[in-house]
């Protein structure tokens, strides 16, 4: 029973401690000031003349009450814990000790889950992810390599609870596919994956080799934010060239009668994007805007250009750099991040979409 409660004291301190760590990088204070600001102006009788302003600061406010909601949450919970913890001492009860033990471990995950996502602070974090894979260098390889990703995303976002929905998908001629697009749909899709940008390696003993022998195959990963209605961008109309065509496919979802498949160019960065997966022409062209909007957003940023208007064909994507991460699956099994040195043995449970320790290792290290 004592070592039993010493144990659990001590985790309890690290609780604590890590608590404390988000106090201080929320800076609760001026938070709670920020708050009281924001809903004194919401109390104004011409708050609502101007209804996209005071949409956006009730929405900002909620933001932050929501914030600090959840940590007086978890201070009430560690309080609740502690007193726990204290009478079950007072009595000698050991059967509590099975209550407290739980609670302790889902209050730490709850911790920990929150910390990371105070790392994410960006203007578009929050938002839906459009996710698109690529088939690289490999031949069959890579195609297959590419599916593997498609699979090993779908299982990662239906652990999140995350909903995803295929945009487009290109199917290879004779194992795995060319390329998809998904929109990834939950609260922080984009914010955790973003650390899931860059090309993705594999190192196996090739199935489509009659030799046996070991093959390396590339895959690159694409995340975009979709945007909002408010972070919408304008693109001029004589700067787009919208084509529709039938969509194929290998069956079922992916196949459709009609030309209701869009393809959109825009031509001044020759970006090109396109969407087959809805039934309706008009629905697969607003879904392609989403996401021409995403990927100039993210060009014009990377370029540092002032406006859309200033985007040329001349500036080329940068998505193809160097590999963030390796799976070997032979001679050895290890997945490796080549940006933090994270790694993981267990290749399957990764492939499976257990990747959390690769986005949260990336998060930590690249908000220091």
């Amino acid at each position: 029973m004592i070592i039993q409660i010493e144990e659990i004291i001590s985790e309890l301190n690290v609780l604590k401690n890590n608590i404390e760590e988000v106090r201080v990088s929320l800076d609760i204070a001026t938070m709670e000031k920020e708050l009281r600001e924001l809903e004194f102006k919401m109390q104004e009788t011409t708050f609502w003349n101007d209804i996209v302003i005071a949409q956006g600061i009730a929405q900002q406010a909620k933001g932050i009450k929501d914030r600090l909601d959840r940590f007086n949450l978890v201070i009430s919970r560690i309080e609740d814990l502690d007193v726990l913890i204290e009478l079950s001492q007072e009595e000698d009860d050991d059967g509590s000790m099975s209550e407290i033990k739980s609670e302790l471990k889902e209050l730490a995950h709850d911790t920990d889950v929150f910390r990371i996502e105070i790392l994410l602070a960006g203007e578009y974090d929050k938002n839906n992810a459009i996710l698109t894979l690529h088939t690289g260098a490999g031949g069959n390889d890579a195609q297959d390599w590419t599916e593997m990703l498609y699979r090993m995303y779908a299982r990662w976002c239906e652990k999140k609870g995350y909903k995803v929905e295929v945009l487009d998908y290109q199917p290879a001629d004779e194992a795995g596919i060319k390329a998809v697009t998904l929109k990834i749909t939950g609260e922080y899709a984009y914010g955790y994956l973003k650390a899931e940008k860059g090309v993705h390696r594999l190192v196996r003993i090739s199935p489509y080799n009659a030799n046996g022998k070991r093959q390396t195959s590339f895959a690159s990963c694409e995340v975009l934010p979709e945007l909002t209605e408010s972070q919408d961008i304008d693109i001029k109309s004589d700067d787009l060239r919208i084509d529709t065509y039938r969509s194929g496919g290998a069956g079922g979802q992916h196949v459709n009668k009609t030309d209701s498949a869009v393809r959109i160019t825009h031509i001044p960065t020759n970006i090109v994007v396109q969407c087959q997966n809805e039934r309706s022409q008009h629905s697969n062209k607003e879904t392609a805007m989403k996401m021409l909007m995403a990927k100039l957003l993210d060009l014009k940023e990377r370029a540092k250009k002032d406006k859309i208007e200033d985007l040329t064909g001349d500036l080329k994507d940068n998505g193809w750099g160097s590999q963030i991460r390796s799976y070997v699956f032979h001679p050895y099994n290890l997945v490796k991040d080549h940006r933090t040195n994270t790694e993981m043995g267990n290749v399957d449970a990764v492939m499976d979409g257990d990747i959390d320790i690769f986005i949260e290792e990336y998060l930590r290290q690249s908000n220091k």
